[in-house]
């Protein structure tokens, strides 16, 4: 096994070594680093470091408007990044007291749901190879590049989307190339997602690499601040879509999967079934697209969002708005508000405070890779290096959210 070669003996544990897990072994993708204090093959400690990849994500936003914190966003969970967008715009409306019209909101489900969808297949690809499973890895790539697909016809950008704007939508999907190709992707993901149970579900060599560990009770996990997959793997069907419903998910019908020990087999089984109950959403969104119709995907008061641009080009007063957001923002009220998706992870949570000005006087991202990765050393301690990679990768710590 690879591990960074920085080690040195512990002189106050006689047969103890300290070893680096990262940040240049290929399972910690360079952004992470695991300190383990080993004995033999046993971990007797694992103290994670953070800040590899720290940008100061929080702090650039106090000097950026709302609308231009936006592509910040982006850069948390890469991996999903079209959630952090939706849920930063949740955010900011709710401070606002606005809502966002009908058609944009199905639409911010369909793509939220495509991306919860695309986070799971490279948690789970990316888990299976660094345990020594690649051949999962191609069957589940493939479904994701189609999602990236969409997401690029949507947004015009596969990975940093910026789709969202406060009020609505940058713009509405392309329904021609958009919707049979997201036809092919609900008959050929499922397909996927067995193949892929197949390879793995029942194969001895997973399930002696992931079963019993990073076992967590409901208990320990709560401690913690678990939340997402790695929380309704230990037993708590608690799901945000659920329990604090937002773009009327209350409406859909779908299901919260959990597991029964958290251990790192259940999480995988979490997200996977996961990956289907969002298929179903996104195939109601389809339905509810087509129902509604044509209409607007961006909330028509300009003193929030820009108006057109014909509009622009030929009325003086939708110049002036036009002008106004641009040199002075929106007119913010005083206050702070808190609210919180069901990312691909856990709860990911956006703290504004504002003080009427241009730019948030605080803004605060609660990240759910952050309680997660803070309980490695409990989850790992006792057991095997090679128990660390396979526990790391079930966790999905991205270091963008992490590191923020």
């Amino acid at each position: 096994m690879l591990l960074n070669t920085s080690i040195e003996s512990d002189p106050a544990h006689s047969g103890q070594m300290i070893v680096n897990l990262g940040p240049s072994h290929p399972a910690t993708h360079g952004t992470l680093r695991i300190i383990l204090s080993l004995e033999g093959e046993n971990v007797i400690n694992a103290e994670p470091e953070i800040g590899y990849l720290h940008r100061g994500v929080e702090k650039l936003g106090e000097s950026l408007s709302y609308a231009q914190f936006v592509p910040l966003t982006d850069r948390l969970n890469y991996c999903s990044s079209i959630m952090n967008n939706v849920g930063y715009a949740l955010a900011v409306e709710k401070l606002l007291n606005i809502q966002d019209p009908p058609r944009s909101r199905v639409i911010r489900v369909l793509v939220s749901e495509l991306a919860r969808i695309a986070d799971h297949l490279v948690c789970i690809g990316i888990n299976a190879v660094d345990i020594g499973a690649f051949s999962s890895y191609l069957y589940l790539f493939h479904e994701r590049e189609t999602i990236y697909d969409l997401l690029e016809m949507a947004a015009g950008q596969r990975l940093h989307t910026s789709f969202t704007r406060i009020g609505g939508l940058f713009r509405d999907i392309p329904e021609k190339e958009f919707i049979p190709l997201c036809n092919k992707l609900l008959e050929t993901c499922p397909r996927s997602i067995d193949e892929m149970e197949r390879l793995l579900t029942r194969n001895p060599i997973w399930s002696d690499r992931t079963k019993d560990v990073g076992a967590f009770t409901v208990e320990q996990a709560i401690s913690w601040g678990y939340t997402g997959p790695c929380l309704r793997a230990c037993g708590l069907p608690h799901d945000l879509r659920k329990a604090q419903p937002y773009l009327d998910y209350e409406t859909y019908d779908f299901d919260i999967p959990v597991g029964t020990s958290g251990d790192v087999y259940d999480r995988y089984l979490v997200r996977t079934e996961e990956m289907r109950q969002s298929l179903l959403i996104v195939k109601e969104c389809l339905k509810r697209l087509k129902e509604i119709g044509q209409g607007p995907v961006l909330i028509e008061n300009y003193k929030v969002a820009l108006p057109p641009k014909e509009k622009v080009y030929s009325r003086a007063e939708s110049l002036m708005h036009h002008f106004k957001l641009i040199m002075h923002g929106i007119e913010m009220p005083i206050g702070e508000v808190y609210s919180a998706t069901e990312a691909a992870n856990g709860e990911l949570g956006f703290y504004i405070v504002s003080d009427g000005n241009k730019s948030p006087y605080r803004i605060h991202v609660r990240p759910p890779c952050y309680p997660i990765f803070s309980s490695l050393d409990e989850k790992i301690k006792g057991r095997l290096i090679a128990d660390v990679l396979a526990e790391l990768g079930a966790m999905n710590v991205i270091a963008g959210e992490l590191d923020r």
